[in-house]
């Protein structure tokens, strides 16, 4: 008992210079490297606190530990500091060396229940912090699917759309149907069911993940690249759905233009915008462009459609926005533009005017320096 509570009163004595020969030892660490003195303490103090506690009161071997343990919320910071799972570990391992230090130092031997406790608690720690740890992890894998799946269900619809519009078109331009209807009637039939099958599968797709709202980490995948290609290819691909509305697409970006930025998720971000913008200018004409703006690069789309109100202006990047606002899809649209955009460290916005139209507006970044992206 006495060389329990002599080794409580220590840790509470010298408390900031054993957090400080924790710190750097714990500065080894990979991740740890970087981090300042609060964000690497985090709550280490407090697992300190409970260890000075259970010292002080030389607890039985089976006494379970509070599920409020701040070890447990420990283990899930540390996810989000960059460590590994090995790195939580060694962490508290680094921490009974600094304690095992400092007991030595001033002649106090760690043996028989101080000794019991000491490393009973810590090991209770990395338990806690090392499940707190895995669940975070698993929520996070977890929060991707969803947000992987809401993506690209909602990215089939341009070109689900796309066919059904087709075969909208096709079946204007026949002729009334007879009973003896040749293969091409009986194939635009096929298609259509098939067409409506899809829609079915979709919408069931969206109904079963109970519209995941997107917010998980996306990995990005950048490169140094010309715009032009991407946005040419983008109005190529949606011309069809275009010219069934009505609407015309025209492009001004710039043969020289290069942009630093994942090629898959720029182009997810400025289909979206396309195709948002489609939908609400029929007859109208959509603009696409980039240019320079100091030293990042700033893309946009124009319309002269409907416009947005004032009141929802400052909502239309919210999912499920455009749901609420009746003009059917996913409403996760403009909140994929949004993620991407903001997973490149760049920001977008919106200007608008009731029936004038909308340019939806985004800048990127440019590329660190010593970056050797091609």
């Amino acid at each position: 008992m006495g060389i329990a509570r002599s080794l409580a009163a220590l840790i509470r004595r010298d408390r900031e210079a054993l957090l400080a020969d924790w710190r750097r030892r714990v500065r080894a660490l990979p991740a740890a490297a970087a981090l300042d003195a609060p964000t690497l303490n985090d709550h280490v103090p407090r697992v300190l606190d409970a260890l000075v506690a259970a010292l002080d009161r030389a607890v039985a071997a089976d006494d379970a530990p509070s599920v409020a343990h701040p070890s447990a919320a420990h283990g899930a910071q540390r996810l989000r500091d960059g460590y590994d799972i090995e790195q939580v570990v060694a962490e508290y391992g680094l921490l009974r060396e600094s304690l095992h230090a400092l007991a030595e130092a001033n002649g106090v031997h760690v043996e028989g229940a101080a000794f019991r406790v000491l490393n009973r608690e810590l090991n209770q720690s990395i338990g806690l912090a090392v499940r707190a740890y895995a669940h975070e992890t698993a929520t996070a894998l977890v929060r991707q699917h969803e947000q992987h799946l809401a993506f690209v269900t909602h990215d089939l619809r341009t070109p689900l759309n796309a066919i059904v519009l087709a075969v909208s078109a096709l079946e204007l331009a026949l002729p009334p149907a007879q009973p003896d209807d040749g293969l091409a009637a009986r194939m635009l039939r096929s298609l259509r069911r098939s067409a409506d099958q899809l829609h079915r599968l979709v919408d069931s797709v969206v109904a079963a993940s109970a519209a995941p709202q997107p917010g998980g980490p996306l990995e990005l995948h950048r490169r140094r690249f010309e715009l032009w290609p991407l946005v040419a290819g983008l109005v190529q691909e949606l011309e069809p759905l275009a010219r069934a509305c009505g609407a015309r697409l025209v492009y001004a970006v710039p043969d020289e233009l290069k942009v630093y930025a994942d090629a898959n998720l720029l182009g997810r971000a400025l289909r979206n915008l396309i195709e948002n913008a489609i939908r609400h200018a029929p007859h109208g004409e959509v603009a696409i462009g980039g240019e320079r703006a100091g030293e990042a690069i700033a893309c946009w789309v124009r319309d002269d459609g409907t416009g947005i109100e004032a009141a929802r202006m400052d909502k239309v990047f919210e999912a499920g926005e455009t749901t609420r606002a009746g003009n059917g899809g996913m409403g996760l649209g403009l909140t994929i533009v949004r993620e991407i955009v903001e997973a490149h460290g760049g920001h977008v916005e919106v200007s608008s005017t009731p029936g004038r139209g909308s340019i939806f507006r985004f800048d990127l970044p440019p590329m660190p320096p010593g970056d050797s992206a091609s």
